[in-house]
Order: C-alpha cells, then sequence, then structure tokens
C-alpha cells in the first residue's frame, strides 16, 4: 500500500513543522558556540536549515548566521531559500533584546539578482525537458526508462525544494521497479526528504519496506550461480563479501533514520538503542553532512541514553561499544559528560549540560527535546544520589548539584509526588528522609494473600471432586444435544 495520496494532503510534506515561538538561546563565554566551525561539518540543504535555524534561536550570532547562509544559498538550486531566511532575520531583528539593534539584512548581504534569475531560468528549462522525457516514454510504454524519469524529476524537485512533488514522482516510480534493488534506492531517497523536513511520523513506514526490499536484494543475490574458476572472474567469496558490505551501508542509514524518528516522536529509550546501533560513518555514505554530521550521533545517543536508560547499562552501551566510542571523540565534552556521570559527579554533569546548552538549542532535530531532555537527565542524577541514603540533609545535596536548598527542596518535592523517590522532606529541618519498608510486615502479607489464594483453589478442586462423584458433571456431547433442544423449541 503506497501513501502518495496521503503525502499530497498532509500539510507536513509542503511545509516543513516549525514551532510557535523560537527558544533563544545566549553565546557567551559561559555558552560558547563556533558557529563557523559547527556549519562547516554540514553541506546542501540541511546547512541551509540549520543556519536559518541559528538565525531564529541565536540573536547575538544571527548577523554571522544570515551571511553565511546566504552563501550557502547562492551554491544552491532554489532562490526561495532568500525569502525564508529573510522572514526569519527580519523577526528576530524585530524580537531580540539587544544593546544594539541588528544590521539592516539588505546591505549585510543581499541577493544576488542576475544569480537568482539564471538560476529560475535554467531550473524551469530542466523541468520542461524532465516532463518531456516522462511523457515520451511513458507514451513508448518503456518501463525502466519511465522509472528513471520519475526518479530524475523527484531529484530535481527536491533540488528546488519542492517536496511533496518530489515524493509523489519517487513513490510514483515504485510501479516501474523491475528488482528490489531499484525499491531500495526509491525507499532511500523518500527517507532523505522525509529527515530534511523532519517529518518524523512517515519514516518508519519506509524503513520497514526498504528492510523487506534489501532482504530480497540480497536473497537474489546470493542465489546467483558459483562464480567460475575462469582468471578475473568473481568468486562466491568476493560476491558474498561485497553484499555484505552493502547490506551494512544500508542498514547503517535504516539505523540512523530509524533513531531520528524515535527522537522526533520523544521516544528516547528506543532512540538511544537505534543511535548505539548505527555502524561506523564510513557507512553512512553520502548521508553524512548532508543530512547528519558524526558529532550529532554522538550527541543524540548519549543525551537519549542517560535521559532513558539505568546506570547499570550506560557502562556497557555507551563506553563499552567501540564503533560509538569513534563517534564519541568528534565531541570531546560527551565523553566528559557520560564520565562526570558514572562517576556520580552530578554537579559537573549539570555544568556541561548548561555551558553547551545553546550548541544542543542550535539543532534542527534536537531543540524541542533538550530541555525535556535535561530534566530527565537531571531527575536520574537526583534519584540516584538518594539511593545510598536512608537520610540526608538538603544542604549537602546543594553542594552536591550547585543548587541552593530551596532548589533542592522543590526538585525533590517533584520527584516524591512524581513516585521517583520513595521519601518525604522534612521542610523545618531541611532533611529528606527515606520511607522505611518493614520487610517482615511485607512477608507476612504475601504468605497470608497466597494462602488464601491457595485456599481458594483448593475450595473449586474439593466441590468438582463432589460434583464428578454424584454424577452431576454434564459432558460435552449432552451440552450440545441440550443446546439443539433449546434451539429447536
Amino acid at each position: 500500500m503506497e501513501i502518495d495520496d496521503e503525502h499530497q494532503q498532509s500539510p507536513s510534506t509542503s511545509t516543513r513543522p516549525q514551532p510557535s515561538k523560537k527558544a533563544t538561546a545566549p553565546v557567551d563565554d559561559a555558552h560558547p558556540f563556533d558557529l563557523e566551525g559547527y556549519i562547516s561539518n554540514y553541506s546542501g540543504r540541511t546547512a541551509i536549515d540549520r543556519l536559518i535555524h541559528i538565525t531564529q534561536t541565536c540573536p547575538t550570532i544571527a548577523p554571522e548566521a544570515f551571511q553565511l547562509a546566504v552563501q550557502h544559498v547562492h551554491q544552491s538550486r532554489d532562490p526561495g531559500l532568500y525569502q525564508q531566511l529573510l522572514t526569519a532575520y527580519e523577526q528576530t531583528a524585530a524580537n531580540a533584546d539587544l544593546p544594539a539593534p541588528l544590521p539592516n539584512a539588505m546591505e549585510l548581504a543581499p541577493l544576488d539578482t542576475v544569480w537568482a534569475d539564471e538560476t529560475m531560468t535554467k531550473n524551469q528549462a530542466e523541468k520542461v525537458k524532465l516532463e518531456v522525457e516522462l511523457k515520451t516514454y511513458s507514451n513508448n510504454m518503456i518501463k525502466e526508462s519511465i522509472r528513471m524519469a520519475h526518479r530524475d524529476l523527484g531529484s530535481y524537485y527536491r533540488s528546488v525544494g519542492e517536496y511533496s512533488s518530489a515524493v509523489k514522482h519517487f513513490v510514483k516510480s515504485r510501479e516501474y521497479c523491475a528488482t528490489s534493488q531499484h525499491v531500495l534506492e526509491m525507499c532511500l531517497s523518500v527517507l532523505e526528504i522525509f529527515l530534511e523536513q523532519r517529518n518524523y511520523a512517515h519514516i518508519s513506514t519506509y524503513v520497514f519496506k526498504a528492510d523487506a526490499a534489501l532482504e530480497a536484494a540480497i536473497n537474489s543475490n546470493s542465489g546467483a550461480g558459483p562464480g567460475s574458476s575462469t582468471t578475473g572472474a568473481p568468486t562466491p567469496t568476493a560476491g558474498k563479501k561485497k553484499v555484505s558490505v552493502e547490506r551494512q551501508q544500508v542498514q547503517s542509514k535504516l539505523d540512523l533514520a530509524t533513531a531520528l524518528s524515535h527522537l522526533g516522536q520523544s521516544n528516547y529509550e528506543k532512540a538511544a538503542y537505534s543511535f548505539l546501533k548505527v555502524g561506523p560513518a564510513k557507512e553512512l555514505g553520502d548521508w553524512v553532512g548532508t543530512v547528519i554530521a558524526p558529532g550529532d550521533i554522538a550527541v543524540y545517543g548519549t543525551l537519549c541514553a542517560l535521559s532513558s536508560l539505568p546506570r547499570s547499562s550506560l557502562r556497557n552501551v555507551l563506553l563499552g561499544n567501540s564503533v560509538f566510542g569513534v563517534y564519541l571523540e568528534q565531541e570531546p565534552y560527551i565523553r566528559e559528560l557520560i564520565e562526570s556521570y558514572m562517576a556520580s559527579d552530578f554537579k559537573k554533569v549539570l555544568d556541561i549540560l548548561s555551558r553547551y546548552s545553546t550548541r544542543h538549542l542550535a539543532d534542527i532535530h534536537l531543540t524541542q527535546h533538550i530541555t525535556e531532555l535535561t530534566d530527565q537527565i537531571r531527575n536520574w542524577a537526583v534519584v540516584l544520589y538518594f539511593q545510598p541514603f536512608a537520610t540526608i540533609k538538603l544542604d549537602r545535596m546543594s553542594k552536591a548539584f550547585g543548587w541552593t536548598i530551596e532548589e533542592v527542596e522543590r526538585h525533590v518535592v517533584q520527584l516524591i509526588q512524581a513516585g521517583s523517590i520513595q521519601g518525604r522532606v522534612d521542610s523545618q529541618n531541611k532533611i529528606l528522609y527515606a520511607k522505611k519498608t518493614d520487610y517482615r510486615a511485607d512477608l507476612f502479607a504475601r504468605a497470608i494473600k497466597t494462602a488464601t489464594e491457595i485456599q481458594a483453589a483448593n475450595r473449586k478442586l474439593l466441590l468438582r471432586m463432589k460434583l464428578q462423584q454424584a454424577d452431576l458433571i454434564i459432558k460435552g456431547h449432552a451440552i450440545s444435544t441440550l443446546t439443539e433442544m433449546l434451539a429447536r423449541d
């Protein structure tokens, strides 16, 4: 079942989801953010999208982000991106609470109108050419050529930002796919569009289709005849090795798409395990830079894991994962965050999260979730810190977390109300007491409950035995006969 009509009707396929109000993030000594170093990890459309987001999120560096974005726009095929960028910058300039007003956008980095006119002319000419080719192939009923024409039109519409039309043509090419490899290519192309759009809800559908196509493609390749012994001919072993490498490359992309889908839908535990399954960066191929940077995988995976997984499993899944360890090298502060968390240095954990909060808010996939992720990590830290104690003074916790006593009391009370901490707070003496469990009374209660259940079961068995002795048990065929008699009456 294809979802062509669904994509045409859904507004999320034609416009990117934008939050109603952008959170603003400072850029200063306490919250450093290297804009040029950050954006150098990306290229193409994702670089422009991220710069537009940074323009809205970080007013203090909005002029620099605007200038960099204009440079990337002039390297794209969509002059309309300049208008989106200009609107974002003007909104930031109007709403930003800064000591001095931001420079005028048109004076800062104007649009090259000559380039814009030439690009639009070339785009129109290519569109007409591709549509004529599709019409010609359709009239001649050349199946493979029709598939390639739809694929080329999908790629064209994607490059000019018309995502709804791009998805339509990619999905349409499915009808003319002759092999599983063709279906797999179509699914990966659609997944790239959904990731660019941040349309997380539909990603799982095409991941499922791509998985099925991948298995079919591998089975068809493994079913080929044995290699010839003639010099220069591929051997069966070499063929299997090549198939294995291709499978790993595709599987890593599907794992990444699944992870981003879970993250986008706030399913952080599943997102953590999916990010930890992603293979080495070289297996992601052309998705590195155009979809995501290797450092992003380290950030997303770690934050999701710390917010949702128990500490007992973190050492194995994070520090014991050699592939994920390579990603951690891209963001050294993330490894420091993990080590501080594992060492119960929670004050340092919260300091790191605060220091790099601008880096997290500036990320288009993470910005809507970083507040919730930080809250969950903080809550886990408070719970873990209190676990060994029967009683503890709140001023000791305030020193451990770098909070005031009032902040500690507020957080602890919230966790007690949520059921995360089993305890009570003495507000007068500022002491947190753990609830004491009477294990002896608990054992007696469970023993009485079990005895009651056994007694009830024995009564039922004795009743059945007496019914059988009195020959009052109705057999199955008797029930059928009685039912037929009642039906006739």
